[in-house]
């Protein structure tokens, strides 16, 4: 469903609530009566969400260039159980930079009155608190900035517009060695080198893991060549030692590969941009002319440095003899399918290890792990969907992880898996195809380094690294088995109408210069619970049929569109991708609605 004419159907926007309370506000408390006048931009995100991520980045420069009439407010709203913490939402805000207020809404109550669908979604009110546009997915800030635009010049001629500072207050800086670390790596002198993620750098750290020996980077935000006081990085993860001796750095909000010559403190940039790789961009090619996105964590693997591109849920290679990038595996669909790399679904991909014969990977959000061999072909060896996690030991058939974020090789064939949401160290033996624990009370461990026979982890939210000796039997713990938090849609079994609705922006129009702009991929888990209405194609509207004899499941909806500046006087009009991929659970139910509304931009009025 398209439609480029300009619209404004205005909703009274429901109230803010959340039982966390209020975050980067100075412990005031806000409701929406006391943000009247300003623009107010609702991003509700949750941090384990890749996509949330780019929109917090996408979002910066909107707030610096309107600071004195727009107030971002981030609406976090939980998937995984960790998630609901309290503490772990203070932790992500800091961890990511988030310069707006936050309000921790633990239940999901303020996500629920404004019927959001999907991860990330941007609501904006206007200065008299009414609702005027909705956004799934990325992309879309040069929209909402025209909108912003639009309003201020409106409430401006009607008084309505309230200029000013924000509520946002900066937290106090805490004076720890390291901030939210993500990777830890050893140095063949003993050291240790951390990519200190919050604070944009790398830290060698010597043999006891604590103290500093030197720093590389500037400390601030940015991607620039140079020494190692010169040069920039933005929120560093993965790191890889290269067979030269330097090291590859997974530079993940600069969407870049960087390199580290550990002789000089040298930095130079590998591979990317700059630029995050969107639908239709390049995936091969030189590495410094094809554009990343947010590339996670790096290792070697058959002579090529392998990347969880977590970013589009795909791995890619960089081969560093001939200088160039290709993607590898996945077909940037989110979800857990194993096959052929070129058919494998991933799900933000952000852990790898490398064995002679395996590439283990720990699969995020599908809170898997998983490898690839040899010839290409991917393998679930825990895990199962989107939506099932815990903490659950015993056979890999039944075994629950949540969120891992980093896989490391042990000795013995087995790997260690970095538990992330279950502040654990869990092992996976491929001989007996059993999981089990070997630590608990850890706090967010991101990745873990063999050091003889002690291995070394990193609690990113303790800011440290902790050595643990590996023990010979595993840890017990009390099986937990969760699902999402969000609750199922009921749609009518049968016929169900499917419409993705999009409006283009202002000022802007479908791009049709090299065909259809628009894309629509729609598939379900468990695969029979659509009889009809599966595959491709350019309509955003699709009539589906769900088979009566499955009771729940989950609809995967994947849509893009492109819009194009509408002025017919300019040549070369910018142009803007718009997409986003929905997991809607979905319960089958006589008698409940028969259409299904997702909205990637603008309202839907029926």
């Amino acid at each position: 469903m398209t439609d480029s004419a300009p619209r404004r159907v205005r909703v009274r926007a429901p109230e803010l609530i959340g039982k966390g309370g209020w975050l980067n506000t100075g412990d005031q408390q806000y409701t929406l009566a006391d943000l009247r006048g300003r623009i107010v931009v609702l991003d509700f995100w949750t941090f384990c969400c890749i996509n949330c991520l780019h929109v917090l980045d996408e979002l910066r420069e909107l707030e610096e260039k309107h600071r004195d009439t727009v107030v971002v407010i981030g609406v976090h709203s939980p998937k995984f159980v960790h998630e609901a913490e309290h503490q772990a939402v203070v932790d992500a805000v800091e961890r990511y930079g988030v310069e707006h207020p936050v309000l921790d809404d633990p239940e999901l109550a303020t996500w629920k009155q404004y019927a959001v669908r999907a991860w990330p979604t941007l609501v904006v009110i206007d200065p008299e608190g009414y609702v005027v546009a909705q956004h799934a997915g990325e992309g879309h800030a040069h929209a909402i900035e025209r909108l912003v635009e639009e309003l201020e010049a409106e409430h401006e001629a009607k008084g309505t517009l309230r200029r000013g500072d924000g509520p946002y207050v900066a937290p106090e800086p805490e004076p720890t060695t390291l901030r939210f670390p993500g990777r830890a790596l050893l140095l063949p002198s003993g050291n240790f080198l951390v990519s200190d993620t919050t604070r944009h750098q790398l830290v060698e750290l010597a043999e006891d893991a604590e103290t500093v020996v030197r720093r590389i980077g500037s400390g601030a935000r940015g991607f620039t060549d140079g020494g190692p006081e010169q040069a920039f990085f933005s929120e560093p993860q993965g790191l890889a030692l290269l067979p030269d001796g330097s090291v590859v750095v997974a530079d993940t909000v600069n969407h870049a590969l960087r390199r580290l010559d550990l002789a000089t403190g040298a930095v130079t940039t590998l591979a990317g941009t700059g630029r995050q790789w969107w639908q239709g961009s390049a995936t091969s090619g030189p590495a410094r002319e094809v554009d990343l996105s947010s590339p996670w964590d790096v290792a070697v693997f058959g002579g090529k440095v392998w990347i969880a591109m977590a970013g589009v849920h795909q791995l890619w290679t960089y081969d560093p003899a001939a200088g160039t990038v290709a993607a590898a595996a996945g077909t940037t669909n989110e979800g857990l399918v194993d096959g052929p790399g070129a058919e494998a679904w991933f799900a933000q991909p952000s852990g790898l290890a490398a064995t002679a014969d395996r590439l283990w990977l720990a699969d995020s959000e599908t809170s898997a792990l998983r490898w690839v061999d040899l010839d290409g072909h991917v393998h679930t060896a825990v895990g199962t969907g989107l939506f099932d996690f815990g903490h659950r030991d015993g056979a890999a058939g039944q075994a629950l992880f949540q969120h891992p974020l980093g896989v490391t090789a042990l000795p013995d064939g087995s790997v260690a898996v970095a538990d992330t949401y279950n502040h654990a160290l869990r092992r996976y033996d491929p001989a007996t195809g059993e999981v089990s624990t070997l630590a608990t009370d850890l706090r967010e461990p991101s990745g873990a380094v063999l050091v003889g026979e002690d291995i070394v982890v990193v609690e990113s939210a303790r800011h440290r690294l902790t050595r643990l000796r590996l023990p010979e039997e595993a840890v017990r713990v009390e099986s937990v088995a969760h699902r999402t938090r969000r609750a199922a849609t009921e749609v009518a079994p049968g016929r169900l109408g499917l419409d993705v609705i999009f409006q283009a922006p202002a000022g802007q129009k479908l791009d049709t210069r090299y065909g259809p702009s628009t894309r629509l991929l729609v598939s379900s888990t468990p695969p029979e619970l659509l009889l009809k209405g599966e595959g491709a194609d350019t309509d955003l509207s699709r009539e589906l049929e769900l088979n009566p004899a499955v009771a729940e499941g989950v609809l995967h909806v994947s849509a893009m569109a492109a819009s194009c500046d509408d002025d017919p006087a300019n040549a070369y009009p910018a142009c803007h991708v718009h997409q986003q991929d929905w997991g809607v659970p979905v319960r089958l139910t006589e008698g409940a609605a028969d259409r299904l509304p997702l909205v990637l931009a603008g309202m839907d009025d029926q």
